[in-house]
């Protein structure tokens, strides 16, 4: 091969290399937002200050994004080694929440928690995003307009968000962690598919597949047309993009949850490599943008300060009527339960029961019920309180 042709192939497999690059990402553009947004900084009470940073194009204008940035006490002082930093996405009717911010300064980390609905402190910013609501969220549009939807924004906003918190001189960037709540955990799920700089991830309550069952389905799914609809779920939905997580990741949900429920929270985390993919599933936890669950803390600060890490069960496996699996725990377990429902029917109207379980020799196991049919999986509980849990066994379900 000439020199000229082999320069010639090697253009081809570079152009190849990106095409394949940014298509794996979906409509975002990791290089560019991988560079460090522009930032005006504001008023600083206590451990928080303000910031404003830039963020994609909206409608052919420019947009800026709205944020607190929490700071542990100790960075103030000269010398003091570079902390752990948290990205926070609140979910569907939040904001920028101070206090979420100054809850993860106070552990000891460096935590921005950003607004997603194109507002500031007091209200709608005149160079804000798309807002929130399901109507935006879920509006009609067509190809090449899908960098106008609140999911491109929404998702580009934190990986920007991302790139501001470990240019910092006081953050480690090599120890950084993302958390969302509901339609935040929805994006943490996206974004933790598409940038691979975060070291953990804690989705709360949001999954993928969508399409196939949620609280939107037969809802703002089913007025969209079936090309936008469509067009939707291939790019935006987080089904798309978990396959792609090289990262801890902690799914928590509530048994029955309202949005999200467990049948496409199952195939969610199952598209994450089971070696990375850790599950909490607890009967009746209450939805609402709750930043105080143990499980998400202890998760990251074993990810991230070395600390002790949470309880993890195996596949729970059925011998005749024995649903049993391995539990490995850095703490010592308190309690171990099986929980289960013999309801069919929606998942969010199921009533789930528990009863005691066997803890023996690292395995968890009880008698399963012979009624039919059948949802249970094994949960535990350690002396932090944190509440871990196996996946989900089905049987007798048609």
């Amino acid at each position: 091969m000439t020199a000229r042709r082999l320069l010639s192939a090697l253009l081809w497999l570079g152009l190849a290399v990106h095409v394949v690059a940014r298509s794996a990402s979906g409509p975002w553009d990791m290089r560019a937002l991988g560079e460090v947004p522009h930032a005006d900084w504001g008023v600083r009470t206590g451990l928080v200050q303000e910031v404003y940073y830039a963020g994609e194009p909206f409608e052919g204008r420019p947009t800026r994004i709205f944020a607190y940035l929490g700071r542990p006490a100790a960075s103030s002082v000269p010398g003091t080694q570079r902390f752990p930093a948290m990205v926070l996405v609140h979910g569907g009717g939040g904001k920028a929440f101070k206090a979420w911010a100054e809850h993860w300064a106070q552990r000891g980390y460096v935590a921005l928690a950003m607004d997603l609905a194109g507002n500031g402190p007091t209200g709608r910013l005149p160079d804000g995003g798309p807002d929130q609501s399901d109507p935006v969220k879920f509006r009609e549009f067509g190809v090449g307009e899908e960098r106008d939807m609140w999911s491109y924004h929404a998702v580009a906003a934190v990986i920007r968000g991302h790139s501001l918190v470990r240019s910092l001189p006081e953050v480690d960037p090599e120890r950084v962690g993302l958390t969302g709540i509901s339609w935040g955990g929805y994006l943490t799920c996206l974004v933790a598919g598409v940038d691979p700089r975060f070291q953990v991830a804690v989705p709360v309550y949001g999954c993928g597949f969508l399409g196939d069952n949620s609280v939107w389905k037969d809802k703002s799914l089913a007025a969209m047309s079936d090309d936008a609809r469509g067009r939707w779920l291939s790019l935006f939905d987080p089904g798309q993009y978990l396959g792609r997580v090289r990262c801890p990741i902690l799914f928590l949900n509530g048994s029955k949850d309202f949005a999200y429920p467990l049948d496409s929270y199952r195939k969610s985390y199952q598209q994450v490599p089971s070696r990375f993919r850790h599950v909490s599933v607890v009967v009746d936890l209450p939805h609402g943008h709750i930043w105080s669950f143990a499980e998400v803390d202890t998760f990251v600060d074993a990810e991230l300060r070395e600390g002790v890490g949470v309880p993890r069960l195996g596949v729970a496996r059925l011998s005749r009527n024995l649903l049993s699996a391995r539990v490995r725990s850095g703490s010592p377990v308190r309690e171990a339960r099986l929980c289960y429902t013999t309801d069919s029917g929606p998942w969010q109207k199921r009533v789930w029961k528990t009863q005691p379980a066997h803890l023996e020799r690292g395995r968890v196991w009880a008698e399963i019920p012979s009624e039919r049919p059948w949802v249970g999986f094994l949960a535990v509980t350690d002396d932090r309180g944190v509440r871990m849990s196996s996946e989900h066994l089905e049987l007798g379900v048609q």
